[in-house]
């Protein structure tokens, strides 16, 4: 903790000499309220005073209700006074004409560089996440009762879903028909603890996939396989089904995030619809650029000229997974007989959440899913032209929806839309059992947020986050990957000061020299370029002594018909990149950094 609260004092000092003021009571007062609170002050309340920072920018005051668990001095707070005194006035509490970006920018990062720290909640707080989980499945089960009362809602929002969506799932739809869906084994965790070649060995199947994903066809590599393994088939009843496993993850200090593991077979189909819907929303004009995938940066875009213009909105939703009702999906797809049956066929109907048992599900997934991201996305969609159309008053058709390009997208849960229709799309969303996050909801004032990008007046002022502890020694990998990520950040941000201070830190544990990004080597980012230490003899390639992360992985050979499997399974005709695949796969079970020559680009 005594090594947070020293690189604190290095970034509030350099924070201090950009905006000209003295930071030395500030510290003197951090210093105080670590020793009486510990580590949750500096990773839990001073991420609450970040985030009523945002809610200051965004409304144009500070009042009475923020900043609750420090001392004021009139409006504002005492501690960083004097970067608050260049954003609001102390007196009124009202937002500065022309406030400093550079303060603003400042009190972002001392206050949330640390909010997302990966450490392990408490168990109480781990608790209190599982139980806000099993109670959020009860009102998701409400909300479906007032949705399917309204008959009017429901025809708006299929009538609306099918002119977005309808392309796509005819595509899908057909695919599946014609049995041309390819599965796939992703490398995360499987509810049985199967190991990553494992899985291709598996022959667990339910009924409900055999309707429509016949296992000799998407199971066995070939009819030989299917004649002879026919016996070690596990055709398993609706009733048998592996629930998935509900587990927590770290996401801050505050809570943890909740997630769920999907059964081998489950997984394995999804991915093979996701890929489906992907290519069908790449080759449609309007999805392409209304619901992302890949890229981040259009949401972010759209962010910057949101705070720009004050005509864009950054909604955020929270617990937006879980609110995704399987009624609101079965609605999307029900004139889609072979996809509406695909996607039943492998969606997990059972949850086993600790300390609760197994509990059946009424969301539509968890995150977890391959599904969850693509069809919350594509209800989020649906609701929000259904919320368009009422503020216009009139009947969307396919133009007047490509009217709003560049002005909707959505990104998981990150949602832009007009600014002038927010009222009626938090009003839509509310009344299909979603939840808007009015902390991290922005359409007032001129700050915006978006998928990680900040943004002030159409500067940005986004945080360099600290993910985990500053390393004292070699063998914490974690720890020298993430400091070592994080200085890089800080360069490009230009803090110098902080960064020649976290170079001090990881010269005393590794090798430090500059590298080019594509290095292998655990290096300094430069604008001065990469170090040449000496040439390799036969690439002619630049080396330099660094340290290496070496990972280790799980002995688990695989030949026969698994391994034909794995090799039909392949989407490139390219070999595979590890030619180690067939003894050795997953992730890896423990790292270690080795100090040798490496590439310095």
């Amino acid at each position: 903790m005594k090594s947070l609260t020293n690189l604190l004092h290095v970034v509030l000092t350099e924070c201090g000499d950009r905006c000209g003021i003295s930071t030395t009571r500030d510290f003197q007062t951090i210093t105080r309220r670590v020793e009486n609170e510990g580590l949750a002050f500096i990773t839990i309340t001073l991420a609450d005073f970040g985030k009523d920072l945002e809610k200051g920018l965004d409304q144009g005051f500070a009042d009475h209700s923020m900043f609750l668990s420090f001392k004021k001095r009139g409006e504002l707070p005492v501690l960083f006074g004097g970067f608050l005194d260049l954003v609001f006035n102390r007196a009124s509490g009202r937002l500065l004409d022309t406030p400093s970006i550079e303060a603003i920018r400042c009190l972002r990062q001392l206050s949330l560089m640390w909010a997302k720290i990966e450490l392990e909640c408490t168990e109480e707080r781990k608790q209190a996440a599982i139980d806000k989980y099993v109670q959020c499945e009860q009102e998701v089960r409400q909300s479906d009762k007032a949705l399917l009362a309204s008959e009017e809602a429901m025809r708006d929002f299929c009538r609306i879903g099918g002119m977005l969506l309808n392309d796509v799932f005819s595509l899908v739809d057909r695919m599946i028909w014609e049995g041309n869906i390819m599965p796939k084994h992703g490398p995360g965790a499987t509810a049985e603890r199967i190991t990553s070649n494992g899985k291709y060995y598996s022959r667990m199947w339910t009924s409900r996939l055999e309707s429509i994903f016949p296992s000799g066809e998407y199971l066995f590599p070939s009819w030989n396989s299917v004649m002879e393994e026919q016996e070690s088939l596990e055709l398993l009843e609706p009733g048998a089904e592996i629930p998935v496993r509900v587990i927590t993850v770290p996401k801050t200090q505050k809570t943890p995030r909740i997630i769920a593991i999907e059964p081998t077979p489950m997984q394995y189909m999804q991915q093979g619809i996701l890929e489906a819907l992907e290519e069908g929303f790449a080759g449609d004009d309007i999805l392409a650029n209304l619901i992302e995938y890949s890229s981040q940066l259009p949401n972010q875009e759209l962010a910057r000229v949101g705070s720009l213009s004050g005509n864009l909105a950054t909604l955020d939703l929270s617990e937006a997974s879980d609110r995704v009702s399987y009624q609101h999906v079965r609605l999307l797809l029900r004139n889609f007989p072979y996809l509406r049956e695909g996607v039943d066929a492998c969606r997990s109907r059972k949850a086993d959440v600790p300390g609760h048992g197994v509990k059946r599900l009424a969301k539509f997934a968890s995150m977890g899913s391959a599904l969850c991201f693509p069809f919350e996305a594509m209800v989020f969609a649906t609701v929000i032209f259904k919320a368009i159309e009422r503020a216009l008053n009139r009947p969307l058709t396919k133009r007047l929806i490509k009217s709003f390009l560049g002005q909707v997208r959505i990104y998981g849960d990150d949602i832009i839309v007009p600014v002038e229709f927010v009222p009626f799309v938090v009003e839509e969303l509310e009344a299909f059992g979603f939840k808007v996050n009015a902390k991290k909801s922005f359409w007032t004032g001129k700050f915006r947020e978006s998928c990680g990008a900040d943004y002030y007046d159409g500067e940005d002022v986004s945080v360099i986050r600290l993910r985990n502890f500053i390393p004292t020694q070699r063998q914490q990998v974690d720890e020298l990957e993430s400091i070592v990520s994080f200085r890089n950040r800080m360069y490009l941000a230009g803090y110098w000061k902080t960064v020649r201070y976290l170079d001090e830190i990881i010269e005393k544990v590794i090798p430090f020299p500059a590298v080019a990004p594509t290095s292998p080597a655990l290096g300094k980012t430069s604008v001065l370029g990469y170090e040449n230490h000496k040439v390799h003899p036969h690439l002619q390639k630049p080396l330099v002594k660094a340290a290496v992360v070496e990972n280790t992985y799980r002995r688990d050979p695989l030949d026969g018909y698994g391994a034909l499997m794995k090799h039909f399974l392949k989407r490139s005709e390219l070999p595979f990149a590890d030619r180690k695949h067939l003894q050795f796969a997953g992730r890896p079970v423990s790292r270690d950094i080795k100090v040798r020559w490496a590439p310095s680009y």
